[in-house]
């Protein structure tokens, strides 16, 4: 006898709202991650993932137990809990004798595993080692990218662009000069990736324009390059679809080019460039001579025409 996979459909309020909010959306709210610990862990793998969840939220959970998952091995477990808390990102802190102080970032499309990168914590400084003032809670950062290994390794190409998944928050379409006040700066080098965070303070000048200075904050980490699992280019492709409503509708004879600027076009007939009214300026006037050739070519042209017409006359008759 087959069984019969059926959909249970909701009974409550409660239930249709959650079964909606995990609906894809033509434009979707800020991405949620979960911060999840792996069998074993070390305090500096604890703490970076606490900091990173502050940096985070409030688009982030923080789980406290601890589970024994090796998402390299098998993701099916990660998959779940991204359905569950409906999360598209995901952090994971571990560590043993192979790959001692561990930190997995990665991300899902349709809930699941896209792209997956591993990288090992060196040299960190927490947010709490930075005695100074820290930044509001929720702000949306100014990410910085640095190193040509970001433009011309493929795989050091797509890590940048998880992280910009990972901390972007929601797409603005302006930007308020006293609204920037955190950066968060990964620097591309030699096997690693270095994140520092600052934040700006905006000193007096002698311009309407303040003088900018950068204060770190912390965290400061050195990510070592492990292990990544990326998603093919045509999942990839697809993943970074953008649905039909969000598409521009090409307009006719509008065209830009590399640096933005707009150019139009426009198909106008055929003109009488002699019937245009133009300046009345001495140097545009007609001369005598060019007068007299005028008048005498329409004398010519109207004694023509009377011939025409007599001709025409006489051969009626």
């Amino acid at each position: 006898m087959s069984h019969v996979n059926r959909v249970a459909k909701p009974k409550t309020h409660k239930g249709r709202k959650a079964i909606l909010k995990k609906e894809a959306k033509v434009v979707e709210d800020a991405k949620e991650a979960f911060c999840l610990k792996g069998k074993r862990t070390s305090q500096i793998v604890n703490d970076l993932l606490k900091d990173l969840y502050e940096l985070k939220k409030p688009n982030a959970q923080l789980m406290q137990k601890k589970n024994d998952i090796l998402p390299f091995e098998d993701a099916t477990p990660i998959e779940k809990f991204a359905f569950k808390y409906n999360a598209s990102l995901f952090l994971m802190g571990s560590h043993n004798k192979k790959r001692p102080h561990n930190l997995i970032m990665g991300r899902m499309y349709k809930h699941m595993l896209l792209d997956m990168a591993e990288f090992g914590i060196d040299s960190y400084k927490g947010l709490k080692d930075f005695k100074v003032d820290k930044i509001t809670s929720g702000l949306k950062p100014l990410l910085i990218f640095n190193g040509q290994l970001f433009e011309s390794n493929h795989e050091y190409g797509r890590i940048k662009n998880l992280l910009i998944d990972m901390f972007q928050r929601e797409t603005v379409d302006k930007i308020r000069l006293q609204g920037l006040e955190h950066v968060l700066s990964f620097t591309a080098a030699e096997d690693k990736i270095l994140l520092r965070s600052y934040r700006v303070l905006l000193k007096k000048s002698a311009t309407r324009i303040p003088r900018i200075e950068l204060e770190e904050i912390g965290p400061r980490a050195d990510l070592l390059c492990r292990r990544n699992k990326l998603a093919s280019e045509d999942l990839f492709k697809e993943a970074c679809k953008k649905p039909k409503a969000l598409k521009e509708k090409k307009k006719k004879n509008i065209s830009k080019d590399t640096l933005g600027t707009m150019y139009g076009r426009i198909h106008i007939g055929a003109q009488n460039i002699n019937s245009i009214q133009t300046r009345k300026m001495k140097g545009l006037k007609k001369t005598l001579s060019e007068k007299k050739s005028s008048l005498k070519r329409r004398t010519d042209d109207d004694t023509s025409d009377s011939a025409k017409r007599l001709k025409g006359a006489v051969d009626t008759n």
